[in-house]
């Protein structure tokens, strides 16, 4: 088992200067990031915040800090900061009339109306709303599960189209938790330690990690690698300051993904790049996999995806000089062709003899973090679903997964588009008590908006915990509740939960909180004990207690939240080549954890769930190709998602210093086709398709292709009216995106290719 090691030479976990302001070491969580948890200083002089720094003692990130931690001050003292619960009438939704209650009467009537929706529509008509949340989602299925006790968990991301697919494709055809690009993140002394070699080449595949920081891969490990040699090829529609330095940029058109990923395998395959050792002894289908990438030659792909014919053969040539690792993004994701490209990526890579060796792409362990219950068994499925290992509540179905079985076999979630459905219609049970926390999703994430604020407001009971009043709370809730910062409370960060290697890091509480704000996680062991004042699990019992059952239960490290507090940080290393060693297989056996024990370039799992088991194409529904109806019309490619320095998703909306930066909801499009549509820089403008539109500022940049628009998501301004809800609809670009228009299982939407026009606003 891995063990945690501190790093004994590190500054104390706090120190006192001469005028007596106090400098804690702490972990940041609540600004994005997927829990990467960058290292903290912060100055403390009488109970106020001083300022904040990077901290040199981090192993990660080495006393970097984005801009969104570097105005932590400015958020943790911001006037509209909610500071004592409230609540208001069901009549009054949507309207500024809040009374201020006490903890009590707020707990008293989440229990109260929990009670009564159990009892008249039995228990899955209580229902758990999270997003990414302030610490990576991670109490959203314990407060579903082992609070509520309901297994209508609802992440309104149409398709789930964030990482849930790629973690489909990693598990069903690798037998992997999660798998990301080897950059040291958990070894003692980074790229020091011998057991690490520098990446020749690595692929980064829609994602911009120096803005976003993504699942465990901290974006400036990659500028450090290139400074030790490592080279780039990067696939993506934009051009962002990776793409400008790398050897290849595919600049693609958006959502033809999944093409371009078969051309990369049909010239390592034709050229005879792979590497034959590995592809006999650890691979199955490599046959089948040849024939299937025979269908798509490079001149055919370079036609569809319009890049350079030449420019696919350099970057397939290029990552074929191993050891080359993958870096796949959101992108991935959003596409309902999601399955099949993350099976041709992860199949480039296999066949390349890259996978779980030094350098290469690190296969995590098990578990899967994507919403494996408490004390929840793996066991085998039935029929369609048969030798897999299946998540959540056993034996009780959640919303969907009727009509997307295979969602049972990564996580126990409903599916959000079926959501949207039982919550119009109440079949095939109704929806009648909703908590929602660390999540916006009016304002982010969901298509359609306008449609699902409609049908949350057909929920009985709403209760909201947050930061700030959101969109959603101001037109859904019926109760808020003030959620602290990380600054306030105590909690901890693991890289990827645990499933990579890397560290569990300690957030500490060092300021007194604001106003009677309180932390999701004491929320939830509040209400765990008011709901079961009986129980006798401890892990429920206290802060302390859980913190230490999460460490000991993720990776039986033998360690304790105590030890985090004193060192701030512990890293943890797993072995590469687990596959040899028998680390990947619950029987112990030497292989990968899939139902022929090699890696599946033809998946018997996708076999079984009734999809094609090797990767292929879908040309995007909606495209000129598909619908040259619409591309009349609608003659420009909207593609969204985007990540900005000063936000993730919608938060950070009030923060002065970053409005400063990025001050409107912006839509990118090339300067020639700006000019065309008589757009200047800085013009308000339309974004418009038959599904809906959007009010966006115009930024001309040639960072994006020409006829294609590049459109901020999750914008609301907070300083408009709240009975007009900020803006929300007005400026939410998810109003072009359709529901539920998902990929073959289910997984996946069109976020990234969408048809649209654009025309001023004034």
């Amino acid at each position: 088992m891995p063990q945690l090691h501190f790093d004994e030479n590190a500054a104390p976990a706090v120190t006192e200067l001469a005028d007596g302001t106090k400098v804690y070491r702490t972990c940041a969580a609540g600004f994005g990031c997927h829990n990467l948890g960058c290292g903290l200083k912060v100055y403390v002089k009488d109970d106020e915040l001083v300022k904040v720094e990077g901290d040199p003692d981090h192993p990660i990130s080495k006393g970097r800090l984005c801009v969104r931690c570097l105005t932590a001050k400015e958020y943790f003292y911001h006037k509209d900061r909610l500071l004592h619960p409230m609540k208001r009438a069901h009549k009054d939704r949507g309207l500024d009339k809040w009374e201020r209650i006490t903890w009590d009467e707020a707990f008293d009537l989440i229990v109260q109306k929990y009670h009564e929706t159990v009892e008249k529509y039995g228990i899955n008509s209580v229902s758990c709303w999270n997003g990414t949340g302030r610490e990576a989602s991670k109490y959203h299925f314990q407060m579903s599960n082992d609070v509520f006790g309901t297994t209508t968990a609802v992440h309104p991301n149409s398709g789930w189209s964030c990482l849930v697919p790629r973690m489909a494709c990693m598990l069903w055809t690798m037998g992997s938790s999660y798998i990301e690009a080897d950059n040291s993140i958990g070894l003692v002394g980074r790229y020091d330690n011998p057991a690490w070699t520098c990446p020749n080449y690595m692929l980064v595949w829609g994602r911009d990690p120096l803005r976003s920081n993504p699942d465990g891969l901290f974006g400036h490990s990659i500028v450090e690698m290139m400074r030790r040699g490592m080279k780039l090829v990067v696939v993506d529609p934009r051009v962002n300051w990776l793409a400008t330095r790398a050897e290849v940029h595919l600049q693609l058109r958006p959502g033809t993904d999944g093409a371009l990923a078969l051309g990369l395998l049909n010239v390592v395959i034709e050229e005879d790049l792979y590497d034959h050792a590995f592809v006999e002894q650890w691979t199955y289908g490599f046959d089948e996999l040849a024939e299937r990438v025979k269908g798509y030659p490079v001149e055919k792909v370079a036609q569809i995806c319009e890049v350079d014919p030449d420019d696919i053969r350099a970057a397939a040539r290029c990552l074929a000089h191993g050891p080359s690792t993958l870096s796949m993004g959101l992108a991935v994701d959003q596409n309902p062709n999601c399955l099949q490209i993350g099976h041709a990526l992860l199949s480039l890579f296999a066949i390349l003899g890259d996978m779980d060796v030094p350098g290469g792409c690190f296969m995590g362990l098990p578990p899967t973090f994507a919403g494996m219950a408490e004390n929840a068994p793996a066991e085998a499925g039935e029929g369609p679903l048969e030798g897999l290992a299946l998540y959540g509540n056993l034996g009780v179905q959640p919303l969907g997964h009727d009509r997307f079985p295979a969602l049972s076999a990564i996580v126990n979630t409903t599916h959000p588009d079926a959501t949207l459905d039982t919550l119009e219609t109440a079949v095939p049970f109704p929806i009648k008590f909703a908590y929602i926390f660390a999540h916006n999703p009016i304002s982010c994430m969901v298509p359609q908006p306008k449609r699902w604020m409609e049908a949350i407001r057909k929920i009985d009971f709403v209760c909201v915990a947050d930061v700030f009043m959101s969109p959603t709370a101001m037109a859904c809730a019926d109760l808020v509740l003030p959620v602290d910062t990380f600054l306030e409370h105590d909690g901890y960060v693991s890289n990827s939960n645990a499933s990579q290697p890397g560290q569990f890091g300690a957030i500490k509480k060092v300021l007194s909180n604001r106003g009677e704000s309180r932390s999701d996680l004491e929320i939830m062991l509040e209400l765990h004990r008011r709901l079961y004042p009986e129980s006798t699990n401890a892990k429920f019992s206290s802060i302390e207690n859980y913190i230490d059952s999460e460490i000991a239960g993720v990776r039986d490290l033998n360690a304790h939240y105590a030890d985090l507090q004193e060192h701030v940080i512990g890293q943890y290393e797993i072995e590469y080549r687990k596959y040899e060693k028998g680390l990947l297989r619950g029987d112990g056996q030497p292989g990968f954890n899939t139902p022929t024990g090699r890696i599946e370039l033809y998946s018997t799992v996708l076999q079984n769930l009734g999809d094609d088991p090797l990767p292929y194409y879908l040309e995007p529904k909606f495209s000129a190709v598909s619908r040259p109806d619409l591309a009349h019309d609608y003659p420009l490619v909207l593609t969204t998602g985007a990540r900005r320095f000063t936000s993730f998703h919608s938060e950070n909306r009030q923060i002065g210093t970053l409005r400063e930066i990025h001050r409107w909801p912006t839509m990118e499009i090339h300067p020639e086709t700006a000019e065309k549509l008589g757009i200047a820089e800085g013009t308000w403008v339309w974004v418009e398709n038959p599904w809906g539109k959007a009010k966006l500022v115009a930024h001309l940049t040639p960072i994006v292709k020409e006829n294609t628009v590049s459109c901020d998501h999750g914008w609301w301004l907070p300083e408009e009216d709240p009975e007009e809800l900020y803006g929300v609809i007005t400026h939410n670009i998810g109003s072009l995106i359709p529901h539920e228009e998902n990929g073959p299982l289910g997984f996946g939407t069109h976020y990234k290719s969408m048809p649209c026009k654009v025309y001023r606003a004034d």
